[in-house]
């Protein structure tokens, strides 16, 4: 499924590999009281239901300076994702059409930018070809922020639980694509990189000038925003991520941009604002 946002000069298209993909709240959110959801509204099915949280995993691909810019690579095809069976070498076929329906192939990405280096945002920075991994994207420059990419290198060596820095991260790096890059650093006119670390220590969100916040794994599920304070059992620094998130969606909150998570459900995109138990969606 596909859904578009337009905002001024910049084009916002979600490419979803994975519409619903469910985990245990005490699973996904072990701090969470079962008791905080009686204060909260009658819970939306779509993210919430019978103990089971849903997320989506999703690229978001945006068009700005003429320029096709893919925000995270999902999961990707042929992987060898063993510990979970939805992502165990999948075919990549829903991913691939729903990029052919933007009328665009893999050689017209200009740039592909890792928010962060979990298996579910790198896959398809690389398929197999001949037995070997190479990148997808043959025209693109990979982008990562440099404290990211050297937490991975060096706990690669001793634990790689999923693989994907071998299969997803290494060979961009051999072939020469990847650029690592620094707080504030300008992608194209407009589009910046912030640091935001605690999901993972070197975690990118992108700024856009047209009122955008691209925020990656920042904020997992729209429970968070009622509760920002608790942190996914994905979070390397369930502490340092809770800051950051304070922080994002603050200034979602104050500056009524939109705040573009990786896993939020159709259409992906929020406003918010801010209220006496957290934040709520506008």
């Amino acid at each position: 499924m596909m859904g578009n946002l337009k905002l001024g000069n910049l084009d916002i298209t979600s490419i979803t590999e994975i519409e619903s993909f469910s985990i245990p709240l005490d699973t996904l959110f072990p701090d969470f009281n079962i008791k905080l959801l009686e204060k909260m509204n009658p819970i939306d099915p779509v993210i919430m239901s019978n103990g089971l949280v849903h997320l989506t995993i999703r690229s978001w691909l945006i068009k700005k300076s003429g320029n096709f810019i893919l925000i995270d690579s999902c999961i990707g095809a042929e992987k060898n994702r063993s510990n979970h069976s939805s992502w165990y070498k999948r075919s990549g076929r829903k991913w691939l059409t729903a990029l052919s329906k933007n009328g665009l192939k893999p050689e017209d990405i200009d740039v592909v930018i890792c928010t962060h280096l979990h298996a579910d945002h790198v896959g398809w920075n690389t398929r197999l070809e001949n037995g070997s991994w190479v990148p997808t994207f043959p025209n693109a420059r990979y982008i990562c922020g440099r404290i990211e990419y050297e937490y991975w290198e060096h706990l690669t060596n001793t634990s790689d639980k999923h693989g994907a820095f071998s299969d997803s991260v290494l060979p961009i790096v051999k072939a020469g694509k990847m650029i690592l890059v620094e707080d504030n650093y300008e992608i194209v006119n407009g589009l910046t990189v912030e640091i935001g670390p605690g999901h993972t220590p070197g975690h990118l969100c992108l700024n856009a000038k047209e009122g955008a916040i691209f925020c990656g794994d920042i904020i997992h599920s729209p429970l968070q925003l009622s509760y920002p304070n608790i942190s996914s059992v994905f979070c390397e620094d369930p502490v340092l991520a809770r800051t950051t998130r304070k922080k994002i969606l603050s200034k979602a909150a104050e500056t009524g941009q939109y705040l573009i998570p990786a896993h939020f459900r159709d259409p992906g995109w929020i406003r918010i604002r801010e209220t006496k138990l957290g934040y709520k969606q506008i």
